[in-house]
């Protein structure tokens, strides 16, 4: 599959956030700045540097390139550390662990570590190498938030990335109710939610709120 042809990874942060978003992003191509996008985009800035280091045991790659046909997603990882690994015949393994940077905090609706999942996933298919965690690591709080890659998170990846491709190629762009973070959002002139989600139309479920698997 063509890169081209694959959804961005940041599309599925997007998704979980608001699909209305989404649409207007990945189907319609709008995009607007404003304070925190602008914020974020200089954090990334910083991380993705591109480059390989290697101390203390950990191989560090950045900006390394991300793709998977299986979930039709493609992208980039701020941080890839690839953590020494020896066995007890003495072979060694490099571990891949993936790390994402975030502007601001920990969020409540699971978006970056579906992202980070994603990443994960990404980096399975290409070495073939399991990655059962990873980390966030977040500008406000300058700590690292760890990640288990349960098999509920991965569920919810693949439901995020199949309901991104139908979106895509239904051209579609859902109408959905206000919620709080709407204020917030850089593309709030462009939606219009006050005017665009009539009180008439039921607005469908967001992918956040969806029942996540138990595990």
């Amino acid at each position: 599959m063509e890169v081209d042809d694959l959804v961005p990874l940041s599309g599925l942060q997007h998704l979980i956030f608001c699909e209305r978003q989404f649409a207007l992003i990945h189907v319609e191509q709008v995009w607007d700045e404003n304070a925190l996008t602008v914020s974020g985009k200089l954090l990334h800035e910083r991380a993705d540097l591109p480059g390989v280091s290697e101390r203390a045991g950990v191989r560090t790659a950045r900006a390394m390139a991300l793709k998977s046909d299986a979930l039709g997603l493609s992208g980039k990882a701020d941080v890839v550390e690839f953590h020494r690994e020896e066995a007890a015949d003495g072979a060694v393994a490099w571990r891949p662990f993936p790390v994402e940077y975030k502007h601001g905090r920990p969020k409540s609706n699971g978006a970056d570590e579906v992202q980070l999942c994603a990443q994960a996933m990404c980096l399975e298919e290409m070495l073939g190498l399991d990655v059962p965690r990873g980390a966030l690591f977040y500008g406000k709080t300058r700590r690292r938030k760890p990640v288990e890659f349960t098999p509920a998170l991965r569920a919810r990846v693949e439901a995020a990335a199949r309901r991104c491709r139908e979106l895509i190629d239904a051209r579609e762009t859902p109408r959905v109710a206000r919620h709080k973070g709407c204020d917030k959002c850089s593309l709030l002139e462009t939606c219009l939610p006050d005017v665009t989600a009539a009180p008439a139309v039921a607005a469908p479920p967001r992918l956040a709120e969806w029942p996540a698997e138990k595990t």
